[in-house]
């Protein structure tokens, strides 16, 4: 397979030889709106590189909605814990936007980060951006208002699929955010009258990706350039 094919970005970065050699042990699969990955205390026995799906990291507080704290898309992979030495998993990993991904068993993955510096250096840099991620999620969740938090996960989601229109319940969103339903139905329906979105049965198109960069927390901004500036370490 070129280079030019591969659509996770991780393993884009790699050179030619360090892929070529990953490539035997990478499983192309379909995940599925809903499904859950990894559970918080679980072994993880595979690791997902994803392509044309997003997958939300969960934290799991008692007596509380689950929270969001970080999403993994094409920039990234589903499975980090392993490559810091754990075998568990500390979030529940959900898949927010079906489709395609790359998949490895836990040992195989052991095996060939052993093997592979190429991937090492990859992985410390996606581990770190990760990190920020996960940080900016925090306080976010912590001080930012709903609807500038609907708008920064909007377009994160965006970014991540590579498209303005995406399915996502009311529901689903009130797990990413943490807030009641009606907190995500009054958020979508401003961002809807500001003429940013359109929401319909499930259904999100972004109409103003300017207008909604404008509406959302600067979080937004701080994740983005984290990853461009590791992208141009990189290069």
């Amino acid at each position: 397979m070129a280079v030019a094919a591969i659509l996770n970005s991780l393993l884009a970065a790699l050179p030619r030889k360090a892929y070529l050699r990953l490539l035997p042990g990478l499983t192309p699969v379909e995940l599925v709106f809903g499904e859950v990955l990894y559970e918080p205390g679980e072994p993880i026995r595979d690791v997902y590189f994803p392509s044309r799906s997003l997958v939300s990291l969960l934290t799991l507080v008692e007596g509380h909605l689950a929270l969001e704290v970080g999403m993994v898309g094409r920039e990234g992979m589903v499975g980090v814990p392993l490559a810091l030495g754990a075998d568990v998993s500390p979030v529940r990993a959900l898949v927010q936007g079906a489709g395609a991904a790359l998949k490895m068993t836990a040992a195989r993955f052991r095996t060939e980060l052993r093997a592979s510096p190429p991937l090492q250096r990859e992985l410390n840099r996606y581990v770190h951006t990760m990190m920020a991620q996960i940080s900016q999620t925090a306080g976010c969740n912590r001080f930012h208002v709903v609807e500038a938090r609907l708008a920064r996960w909007l377009l994160m989601t965006r970014d991540r699929v590579r498209s303005a229109q995406f399915r996502m319940t009311h529901d689903f969103l009130s797990h990413m955010l943490g807030v009641r339903r009606v907190g995500v139905t009054e958020a979508a329906s401003a961002l809807q009258r500001q003429k940013l979105i359109e929401y319909s049965r499930g259904n999100i198109r972004i109409l103003d990706d300017r207008g909604l960069e404008a509406a959302c927390c600067s979080c937004y901004q701080v994740v983005n350039d984290m990853h461009e500036t590791e992208h141009e370490v990189a290069a």
